[in-house]
């Protein structure tokens, strides 16, 4: 959290400061800048403000932006002595409750997931493997399998329970190559299961793919997984 506020602080600096040497005596609206503190002055406002959006609109939780912008205000204006929270305290309190909401998201999610899960092990065609993973054969290929030490080149196309795409080799035209072991859980033993040659679908709970954190803005915590997956090659 840190180390993002920093980072927002040096790029809005820059571009304010950019700002304001090519435009100081620009009139933005109805606020005419009469010197170069006050370009410099709006101009970081917009430029923190712009950078401090971008950052919120992936955060992992929606904001109480009334109450975010009361302390925001009295931090920045140095009025500590009327915070709820003392700025020695707040980096611990954020953690802390990120981690709880955090928690709360992962277990909705593994609800959802485990109710589509024991419907969708009922389908025709549907494996269940002692580790929960679910698998469907989509194209059967006799040859050779993996193991879990090897490197191999697949095509696939990945999905959330929702149906919504977060990652597709085929999308992006280029097959991914990688070791399986150095992937999540349900790959490395989905995978081996697999000839090359065939294509497989895969149905992956949380605990054989992120987990409880989640992996980027796309993936929440205890998110399950489906990944349509082609093997290509084994590779040497």
């Amino acid at each position: 959290m840190k180390k993002n506020v920093m980072l927002a602080v040096v790029f809005a600096g820059t571009m304010c400061l950019s700002l304001c040497f090519t435009s100081c005596d620009c009139k933005c609206g109805s606020k005419a800048m009469k010197t170069n503190v006050d370009s410099l002055s709006y101009a970081y406002g917009v430029g923190l403000g712009d950078n401090l959006a971008q950052n919120l609109s992936s955060f992992p939780a929606e904001l109480n932006m009334d109450l975010f912008l009361e302390a925001f205000e009295k931090t920045i204006k140095g009025k500590t002595e009327g915070l709820s929270i003392q700025p020695d305290q707040a980096y611990q309190v954020f953690q802390s409750c990120l981690t709880a909401i955090q928690m709360e998201s992962a277990q909705k999610n593994k609800e959802e997931a485990g109710k589509f899960l024991e419907e969708n092990a009922k389908r025709e065609g549907v494996v269940t493997t002692e580790s929960g993973l679910q698998y469907e054969v989509l194209l059967a290929a006799e040859g050779p399998k993996p193991t879990a030490t090897d490197r191999v080149s697949v095509h696939y196309h990945g999905t959330l329970l929702d149906g919504s795409v977060f990652d597709s080799s085929i999308d992006r035209g280029e097959p991914a190559q990688f070791s399986l072991n150095g992937v999540i859980p349900g790959w490395t033993e989905g995978i081996q299961l697999m000839s090359v040659g065939s294509k497989y679908k895969f149905y992956l709970p949380s605990d054989l793919a992120y987990g409880d954190n989640g992996a980027g803005d796309v993936i929440q915590p205890g998110a399950m997984l489906i990944f349509e997956v082609e093997l290509l090659e084994i590779l040497k």
